[in-house]
């Protein structure tokens, strides 16, 4: 069944008949490397693997019926390789919210949960947090031991609150989109609407429309350009921009590139704003209506 009769437009399209990836009785080899490809897909954020990081014994473990699905995934969720990828480089509230997708398919639906694992890394340590996901009631009923967790948020569910579907996807940014290469880095993406306990509007992910929907950022202040904001039509533009060259003031000095900036621009201009942002060698992530 569908998720959406949307799912095309909000990029969800993969997930809307794809069934669970579990791993039966009587497997056959094919089978269990289908598991493990979908573990290190879903549970690594379809972040890139090489070779040499494939966690070898606990593929073993499992090929050999002496883990279950769920006690692999606990593996590459306590490996170094996850903690590389997703807790040494970022924020912790940010690493909660992946341990939400990755390990439970859903975002927080509340600030309460995110206090709850603040508190329990603080004073358990690492893999308590993860053990805190994976021996969870709501684990055990949404996957079992068998069954690879997958984005569960999309679709509708005893027990689940509607501002999880919103904040889904401040989380998910397309089936092809890498959970440690974000626009945003590794700052929380749910931290302000959590604590305003507020739902966000829905931005689909990247490529799932023709329109530019990459995931602004809030925080950053608009300022004019080109001369003023104001044109005929009164069409004003909010265009985000990344890696934007600035010129040092300084002789001897590189040129730096600003993290994010943010223009507003009319309608009438928007073509020679974006000609001179690539010129400059910015990338453009989100062009919206002001």
């Amino acid at each position: 069944m569908a998720i959406t009769t949307a799912a095309s437009r909000l990029g969800t399209s993969a997930f809307s008949n794809a069934a669970p990836v579990e791993l039966r009785p009587n497997y056959s080899r094919e089978d269990v490397e289908t598991v493990i490809r979908a573990v290190y897909r879903h549970v690594l954020g379809n972040d890139y693997l090489m070779k040499s990081e494939r966690l070898v014994s606990a593929e073993s473990l499992l090929r050999d019926g002496n883990i279950s699905v769920r006690e692999f995934v606990r593996c590459v969720a306590k490996s170094e390789l996850y903690k590389n990828k997703f807790f040494y480089n970022n924020f912790q509230t940010r690493t909660i919210e992946l341990n939400y997708k990755h390990l439970l398919g859903r975002a927080p639906y509340d600030e309460s949960e995110v206090v709850f694992h603040l508190d329990l890394y603080q004073n358990q340590g690492y893999d308590a947090e993860i053990d805190s996901y994976i021996d969870s009631v709501e684990y055990q009923s949404a996957f079992g031991d068998s069954v690879v967790p997958y984005y569960r948020g999309f679709d509708f569910q005893p027990g689940q609150k509607t501002a999880g579907f919103n904040r889904m996807f401040q989380l998910y940014r397309g089936y092809a989109n890498s959970d440690n290469a974000q626009v945003r880095g590794s700052g929380s993406r749910l931290a302000r609407e959590l604590g305003r306990n507020s739902v966000s509007t829905i931005v689909p992910p990247s490529g799932s429309t023709g329109n530019w929907v990459f995931q602004a950022s809030n925080d950053v202040a608009p300022r004019l350009t080109m001369g003023n904001a104001v044109g005929e039509s009164d069409r004003i533009f909010r265009i985000e921009v990344t890696a934007l060259r600035a010129s040092s003031q300084q002789p001897g000095y590189p040129n730096i590139r600003r993290s994010s900036t943010v223009f507003l621009v009319p309608y009438e201009r928007l073509i020679a704003k974006m000609q001179q942002i690539s010129k400059a060698g910015g990338k453009i992530v989100s062009i919206n209506p002001a």
